[in-house]
């Protein structure tokens, strides 16, 4: 015990020692520069904002007047041509007005240029000032983490002198550790000032939504199993090994809170459990359940080998000239959009992609507490937009008819089915089903906004999912997609809205703020926060995280909004837990259309599949392989045959109002149009004989929507 008192005393001691090498770094660095790098002020950033705000209204104003002087130039040159020559009086004061805008215009023109050198050399002396600040704070930042390896390394080698001790049974007391008088060791008089507890600051900032007090893991820290080793160390080698699940110990568990003297025993137990399921994992990171498995036992062997590769994309560039020739003459819904635009993946595989992090509804299924299980159901929406951030490829548009299937029930469970149900307005259905007790559908369409500068899509239709053991059936809207720099400039996603997540059986709410990126904002990037609540309005948990990266959870034990007087929801919770994680990308995607591992599969070929499944449409498949002018004139064809077909449809209809008959018009093959009880509207809702038809290899009544 002595020895391990003597490795919490040094690990206690660890960050004033970093403190220490920081002063010294920075007291070099400034003897070697002569002047001190320090981060700039708050308020010389605002003022310099605000003068290069104020440089840009001049150059508006500049640019206004130019226009102005312009235009009057403009007239003047008109009317001096109109002018009957043979009039001199006329001509001369025409003349005199020309020179007199001439020189106005002139004017304008070089205050013009005289701003744009002011706001150039500011912004390029601000640039570098900040470039150079920016390179010091990283130069700190190397220097901090090769320090804390060095600690890492120092602790990790006294733990392994202290574990040797033990078992040798000659532990004894160090040097700085005095034995009190009840015979207990004693911390020396120096280390008081570090044997305190330290708790993080309130955040007061005024964007947050709400503001949580996380209770500290006291029993958490460095306490000692039997073993010898801390619970503190088992869980970050526990969490290393998990590799995308991570590991909480919090001392806000009943049990432990109850009886913390049994923590070191369960929480050495709980990490081995975990750490036994991790090292029989067999499934891919590319989705679906991870489901434990006992170390005696082999992992399974999945059904198939999914590809993890597809043809790398060509470096083939945009002539825009091209595509405005091939348009000239063309009514606007017959302008063919070219594949240069589009990602080798149709927009029902798309909606499949959706369901790649599904194993945190298999979790979520076992779950007792309905507020809980509404936190994971929160972060699987979460989850479904991980992959816009580097893709920015739009999809196939599918043909009316067009369908697509994805099994991966003895991989991961679960398997889905999606058809196109509509042409005008487009519109897709799909339905999911899983062995873990859980069943989704929805009814998906959209409508889009240009802005000029950027693009909104705005998803239509509501989502499902329903669990079948508790019967709690969850509803929500998807928020809105924003695609920046449409005209110029690099391609990038944000997600911006709020959603509202519903238990239509028990009342329960989760209401979760997707923040838009702002460039002035002090916000995290792609952040997500969001509060679960019950019927009655109680909060029960908050979220957090990014959209991009992971989303956790922390249940509230105090509701403290009443006494701030501010008007925010303040909540004391316990440590938080991480619900999801995104799974990163194989390293080799940056030249296969920025795809997930669940994406390279997803329209690799298959025999047993229908007819009208997006594997076999010719554009997208000749895209793929990289020929892409070949894709281009097979997608011309596809459209064109599926508006002779609309021509088609809409002459029997008139022929049968002619003849005063019914006319059924278009049905899908596997859906059909039902009344919703939750939202009381009529959705394309799975007749549920897509699989059986499978079965049989019976797809005789698909249409033909391909070449």
């Amino acid at each position: 015990m002595a020895m391990a008192k003597t490795v919490l005393l040094f690990m206690l001691k660890g960050p004033k020692s970093c403190r220490r090498q920081r002063k010294h770094w920075r007291s070099v660095d400034d003897d070697e520069d002569g002047q001190s790098h320090t981060s700039p002020d708050k308020n010389e950033i605002q003022n310099t904002l605000r003068i290069l705000s104020a440089k840009l209204e001049d150059l508006n104003t500049c640019n206004d007047l130019i226009a102005k002087h312009g235009a009057a130039l403009q007239r003047s040159l008109s009317e001096l041509e109109m002018l009957d020559k043979e009039n001199s009086t006329d001509v001369q004061s025409k003349v005199k007005a020309v020179n007199e805008r001439a020189t106005l215009f002139r004017i304008t023109s070089n205050a013009m240029i005289n701003a744009c050198a002011d706001y150039l050399d500011l912004a390029q002396t601000q640039g570098r000032k900040w470039q150079k600040t920016l390179q010091y704070e990283r130069e700190q930042r190397l220097r901090l983490e090769e320090t804390v390896e060095t600690l890492a390394r120092q602790h990790n080698s006294l733990e392994q002198q202290v574990r040797a001790q033990a078992s040798q049974g000659s532990l004894k007391t160090a040097p700085n550790v005095k034995a009190s008088a009840d015979g207990k060791p004693e911390s020396t008089a120096g280390s008081d000032d570090e044997d305190g507890e330290f708790f993080d600051a309130i955040d007061e900032t005024p964007d947050s939504e709400f503001r949580t007090i996380t209770i500290p893991d006291s029993h958490l820290t460095h306490r000692r199993t039997p073993s010898g080793v801390s619970a503190a160390s088992m869980a970050s080698e526990a969490s290393e090994g998990a590799g995308k699940d991570f590991v909480y110990i919090s001392s806000s568990d009943e049990e432990t809170a109850d009886k913390p003297e049994e923590f070191g025993v369960k929480a050495k137990k709980k990490l081995e459990r975990t750490a036994s399921q991790h090292s029989v994992d067999s499934t891919s990171s590319s989705g679906g359940p991870r489901t434990p498995q006992t170390p005696s036992k082999v992992p399974k062997e999945p059904r198939r080998r999914r590809r993890t590769r597809i043809p790398e994309k060509p470096n083939i560039s945009l002539n825009l000239w091209s595509i405005m020739k091939n348009c000239i003459g063309k009514e606007l819904s017959k302008i063919p959009m070219p594949v240069n635009f589009n990602e080798p993946i149709s927009m029902l595989q798309r909606l499949t992609e959706d369901f790649e992090y599904a194993d945190i509804l298999n979790k979520a299924a076992q779950l007792e507490s309905s507020t809980e299980q509404l936190a994971y159901v929160a972060a699987f929406t979460a989850s479904a937009y991980s992959t816009t951030t580097q893709r920015t490829g739009k999809p196939f548009n599918p043909l009316l008819g067009e369908t697509y299937e994805l099994d991966l029930t003895e991989e991961f469970g679960w398997r889905a089915i999606t058809e196109q149900v509509s042409h005008h307005p487009p519109a897709a259905a799909a339905y999911v089903d899983s062995k873990h007790g859980w069943e989704s559908w929805q009814e998906f369409t959209m409508t889009s906004k240009f802005r000029g500068k950027y693009l909104n899509i705005i998803p239509q239709g509501i989502a499902h999912l329903k669990f079948t053991a508790t019967g709690n059936h969850y509803t929500w809207r998807k928020v809105t997609s924003i695609v920046h720099n449409i005209i110029v400039g690099k391609l990038w996603i944000d997600q911006s809205g709020e959603m509202d997540i519903v238990n239509h059986k028990t009342g329960d709410k989760c209401h979760l703020v997707y923040t838009p990126y702002s460039y002035f904002s002090r916000e995290t990037p792609r952040k997500v926060t969001g509060v679960v609540t019950d019927k009655d309005g109680q909060a029960h948990y908050v979220l957090s995280g990014t959209w991009d990266k992971k989303i956790e959870y922390a249940k509230i034990v105090k509701d403290q909004t009443g006494g701030n007087g501010r008007g925010k929801s303040v909540y004391q919770t316990t440590a938080p837990k991480v619900i999801w994680v995104r799974s990163n990308p194989p390293p080799w995607n940056t030249t296969m259309y920025n795809f997930t591992e669940m994406a390279m599969f997803l329209n690799e070929p298959e025999d047993d599949v229908a007819p009208t499944d997006s594997r076999n449409r010719p554009d997208q498949r000749a895209m793929e392989n990289g020929h892409w002018n070949d894709a281009n004139t097979l997608k011309v064809q596809l459209e064109e045959k599926q508006r002779a077909k609309r021509k088609q449809r809409e002459a029997e209809a008139a022929q049968a109002a002619t003849e005063g008959k019914a006319y059924e018009g278009y049905k899908p093959v596997w859906f059909e149009k039902k009344l919703d009880p939750q939202t009381k509207n009529f959705i394309h809702m799975y007749k549920g004989n897509y699989w059986d038809s499978k079965a049989q290899e019976d797809f005789a009544h698909c249409p033909d929507i391909y070449l």
